[in-house]
């Protein structure tokens, strides 16, 4: 497991309002996954296959960085979008010029996760560079509204996405394939 981001007085949250375009820039890339349910190891983050997940995801987020990717944006669920906020996190320390804007659903999006999961949320939150909630309240609604603003937001789409039809993965997926975004696809089951 990759360890919560430790972030010093200077890194605050900021909350802006995300600017989508019809033709995002070059340098955004944003995330969409399964949650741990949906993952053929569940909650289970030391499984041999989640840690070769991780290391793929560590690789594509790399080589996005390689080809002048800075920006990142997560909506923050469980699973694959923190994953790959920590992964982002973590590259900053080593290249400040990566930024993590995080797209949240509502207010109330971890209140009812697991004590692990809410206290690993508030520290990918506390190193964000910006987020911005979609709806103070949830409704049902916010978190394909949250997921289509992901997709507006960034020229690339970076999923874990198994090719089931139904859900918000798949969703997500098809939005951007309408969109015409590139779209980089990780299959669980292939590890």
């Amino acid at each position: 497991m990759i360890a919560p981001p430790e972030c010093g007085s200077r890194s605050r949250l900021t909350r802006r309002n995300i600017i989508t375009m019809n033709n995002p820039p070059s340098y955004t890339c944003a995330f969409t996954g399964h949650r741990p349910q949906k993952l053929p190891w569940k909650y289970n983050e030391t499984d041999s296959r989640c840690l070769a997940l991780k290391t793929a995801l560590s690789q594509q987020i790399m080589k996005l960085v390689g080809e002048g990717v800075t920006d990142f944006f997560s909506g923050m669920a469980e699973g694959t979008d923190t994953y790959c906020a920590q992964i982002v996190l973590e590259m900053r320390k080593v290249n400040p010029a990566l930024k993590l804007h995080c797209v949240l659903p509502c207010r109330s999006q971890a209140d009812k996760w697991p004590a692990s999961a809410q206290e690993r949320y508030r520290a990918i939150l506390r190193c964000a560079n910006s987020a911005v909630y979609v709806s103070r309240e949830y409704h049902q609604g916010c978190m394909l509204e949250r997921n289509r603003r992901l997709v507006e937001s960034a020229a690339v789409l970076l999923a874990v996405y198994n090719g089931e039809w139904r859900g918000g993965t798949a969703a997500t997926v098809r939005y951007a394939q309408k969109l015409d975004r590139r779209l980089i696809v990780l299959n669980p089951g292939d590890f």
